[in-house]
């Protein structure tokens, strides 16, 4: 084929890059879009935490179940908190786990599954980071109320007793700024559907 003949048919106007130029831009574009499996080790990795919350997980409720009738009520709801603050934190690992590799690395091929969860059919970049946000606002809420509940032990420890006031002012503050960070999430994600809708809009207009 003449070089007129591949600009005719690749829709190109002026001279053609030489053949080699473009093999060798063509095959850097491969071994970059081929890195995104580096971070494959990375999610296993995960995996690997999450198999060992689950150990975690397992001693606290052994540890409840073989002292349980010696617990007062504030160290049982203490224990179950802690309980609580181990499933949170592994579906946050799930999340980031199995939102993350279908963003950044490969899809999933679970479509039509009964058990595929809900949030993964439209997960993208933006959303992921919302409900990364919303599940660490449920992690630290759960560390804010577990001080709380402890709050009487840290007014009464000899070295921590000056600063139990500061301890809880500052943990609250953080939970705020996390809220704070979430909204401002959300509001983000909001405006870039929103300019995603006016531009999809402007271009059906301008192809009617």
């Amino acid at each position: 084929m003449s070089v007129l003949q591949e600009q005719i048919r690749s829709g190109v106007s002026g001279p053609l890059p030489p053949a080699g130029r473009r093999s060798a831009r063509g095959y850097l574009g491969a071994v970059m879009f081929a890195s995104r499996w580096l971070q494959a080790p990375l999610y296993l990795g995960l995996i690997v935490a999450q198999m060992l919350y689950v150990v975690t997980f397992m001693r606290e409720l052994w540890h409840l179940g073989t002292h349980i009738m010696v617990l007062t009520e504030a160290e049982m709801m203490l224990m179950v908190l802690g309980l609580v603050d181990v499933v949170m934190v592994a579906n946050l690992i799930i999340m980031v786990t199995i939102g993350g590799y279908e963003t950044f690395v490969s899809r999933l091929s679970v479509d039509g599954h009964p058990d595929q969860p809900e949030w993964l059919s439209q997960v993208n970049a933006n959303i992921l980071k919302v409900k990364l946000a919303m599940a660490i606002i449920g992690i630290s809420s759960v560390h804010l109320l577990k001080s709380f509940v402890e709050a009487r032990t840290y007014f009464e420890d000899p070295v921590m007793g000056s600063h139990a006031g500061d301890v809880l002012m500052w943990q609250t503050l953080i939970h705020v700024a996390f809220i704070l960070s979430a909204m401002a999430l959300a509001w983000i994600d909001k405006l870039s559907i929103a300019s995603h809708a006016a531009v999809s809009r402007r271009d059906s207009g301008a192809e009617s």
